[in-house]
């Protein structure tokens, strides 16, 4: 981690504040005012009210998430993985043979090793462990209370022993005890069913910090059973160290720069953990998770303490998505699926709300096969949106504007019914939901509008009667529960003299913001399965407005209150040496209903009562 300061700092890719911020609240109001503006830089708050120094957006831009990647470039990640797969061709001669040999030595190298000794990480030690040592951030206003957001959860399967490490946020409950955010399709939850079938206490370790291609590890979708340290050392082309932990019987790796240890007692009641303002841009609701028991904490003698926030895109977060984006095509296209050619994952899609797909087509319906396929593998069992197609990807708008162009969309879309993110609000039910696949793959029988001049779109979300109707698009900004079936303009859209209308339902604060929000913002509130409708096989309505009623609990995005914005405003020349950057929550508060956590039309009802009526 030092090391990665110092190249950060090199590079000019780091501020240092050193005049003191309140974890709780205010470097989260820093950190966003950058992550949304164009002087994006890795911060770190030597003054924070604690002795360890708190490193933050340290892997907030792809140039950053390559650096802790041990390369200059995301691209250089890529060739990296696809060099592998090489590698494993099979051999012709006896010098390809000799040659196979001496690589495959080479990649064994880089595997996991355990020492018998103390590592760096256990030059402190506090058998007495506190947590109010370190710098905890509180996020966002109605979090509830100080979160862990960058913690390497280690656990062992309970029948074979192999190790997992995940990243899990972990709410603090007391200067010893914590939750332990574990959604239910995570590999952290099934070790906790099988400990709890056979008895036992859960051993854990949560590290912070060390080389930081540990933490974008813990964040990699990988496959069931392969150990996140196998590909850290793949990625450095170097083996990760691992020593004992003092109190439990779990290895983690010696250079950490602070280590956790604790149990979790699968009998133990769960705890009500939560609200917590999150990557997709609102906050998730509370809910029951296990107890985490803190044991001991060890550190090394100048530990840093990495942190993250999260909330409406961009922010760090992205960082990940986007290098998980490019490590795993190179794995899907050299294992299951070699028609795919590129994969995307735009910010505002927030990972799995929207993922965009480049295929080489063979045969009618390839792109539906695969699409089917993708939604079978791993975490992409939760994308929401997918959008597959032959044409190049690496600019989506391109694309958008194609498809605008498309004479008929109805033909093009199927929808399905599955599991979906434990964060997703918009669906009648808990971790289920629609999905969507949009066929937009091309060829010489592709029909569209007479309208051909797509360069002349301009993403400018007025209600759009001049610019897209004519390619049959209509955006309402709409009041939440607007029923456009009931209301005149209905009506008016049969009469349209189009083979196809497409009407878009978006939340009426949304007028005027940058059509990236709007996209954000109206994937969050939809669910195939519920918001979207075809009328006499000519009206396409997709809705995705805020829904407050008795069917879906929607919670408010992540936005700073005023105080906060009031001190930051106040501080900024003495803080940063920038040009002042205004406060995105100022703009964006919006689209917030109510004070609370929950949207709410009647400010009268708590957010409590709200959840409960659920």
């Amino acid at each position: 981690m030092q090391h990665f300061i110092e190249l950060l700092r090199g590079k000019g890719e780091l501020i240092e504040i050193s005049e003191y911020v309140n974890p709780e609240l205010e470097i989260t109001e820093i950190v966003d005012r950058l992550s949304k503006s164009n002087t994006n830089k890795a911060l770190l708050f030597t003054n924070n009210g604690t002795s360890f120094p708190l490193l933050i957006n340290a892997f907030g831009t792809e140039q950053r998430i390559a650096y802790a990647l041990h390369a200059n470039s995301l691209y250089e990640v890529e060739e990296n993985i696809q060099s592998l797969f090489q590698i494993l061709k099979p051999p012709k001669t006896i010098k390809d043979k000799w040659s196979l040999i001496l690589k495959l030595a080479k990649i064994g190298s880089y595997m996991p090793k355990f020492i018998k000794r103390k590592g760096k990480c256990q030059q402190v030690v506090h058998f007495n462990p506190d947590l109010n040592i370190l710098p905890i951030l509180k996020c966002w206003p109605h979090d509830g209370g100080k979160f862990i957001t960058l913690p390497l959860v280690h656990t062992k399967d309970a029948i074979d022993g192999k190790r997992n490490v995940g990243m899990y946020r972990m709410q603090v409950f007391s200067n010893n005890t914590t939750g332990m955010h574990w959604h239910i399709h995570k590999t952290g939850a099934l070790h906790f069913d099988e400990y709890k079938k056979q008895g036992k206490k859960i051993p854990v370790a949560v590290c912070l910090g060390g080389d930081p291609v540990y933490t974008y590890c813990a964040t990699a979708p990988l496959p069931e059973g392969i150990d996140e340290y196998i590909l850290a050392g793949l990625l450095r082309k170097k083996k990760v160290k691992l020593v004992r932990c003092l109190t439990q019987n779990i290895e983690v790796p010696e250079d950490a720069d602070i280590v956790i240890e604790g149990y979790i007692d699968p009998n133990e009641p769960l705890a009500n953990e939560g609200p917590f303002g999150d990557h997709t841009g609102f906050y998730s609701l509370t809910g029951l998770y296990p107890i985490f028991h803190i044991t001991a904490i060890t550190h090394k003698k100048d530990a840093i303490y990495p942190a993250t926030i999260v909330g409406i895109p961009p922010q760090e977060d992205y960082g990940f998505i986007k290098a998980s984006e490019r490590i795993f095509l190179q794995f899907l296209k050299n294992t299951l699926l070699p028609e795919i050619i590129d994969m995307r994952m735009p910010a505002y899609g927030v990972a799995h709300n929207l993922v965009l797909t480049q295929i080489k087509p063979r045969y009618p319906q390839h792109a539906a096969k695969v699409a089917h396929a993708l939604w079978g593998i791993g975490q992409m069992m939760l994308n929401k949106i997918l959008i597959i197609t032959n044409e190049p990807i690496d600019l989506p708008e391109k694309l958008f504007k194609k498809i605008i162009t498309l004479e008929s969309w109805a033909d093009r879309i199927q929808l399905s019914f599955g599991p979906l993110d434990v964060l997703e609000h918009s669906g009648l039910k808990p971790t289920e939901g629609g999905k969507m696949f949009f066929d937009a793959v091309f060829n010489h029988s592709t029909q569209f509008t007479e309208n051909m001049n797509i360069e002349n779109i301009v993403f400018s979300y007025k209600p759009i009667y001049t610019n897209f109707l004519s390619y049959g698009i209509l955006i309402l900004f709409v009041e939440p529960e607007f029923d456009v079936f009931k209301h005149s303009i209905f009506n008016e859209l049969k009469q349209i003299n189009r083979k196809e209308v497409r009407v878009f339902l978006v939340d009426k604060n949304l007028e005027g913001l940058d059509w990236s929000y709007i996209a954000w913002h109206f994937m969050a509130n939809f669910d195939p399965s519920v918001d979207f409708n075809i009328i006499e096989n000519k009206i396409l309505i997709f809705n995705g407005s805020i829904k407050i009623n008795n069917q879906r609990i929607t919670p408010n995005t992540t936005i700073s209150n005023k105080e906060t914005i009031d001190i930051i405003d106040k501080k900024w020349s003495s803080l940063l040496p920038l040009s002042f950057i205004k406060s995105p929550s100022l703009i964006l508060k919006k689209l917030n209903y109510g004070d609370g956590y929950l949207a709410s039309l009647n400010k009268n009802e708590s957010n409590h009562n709200s959840e409960l009526k659920k």
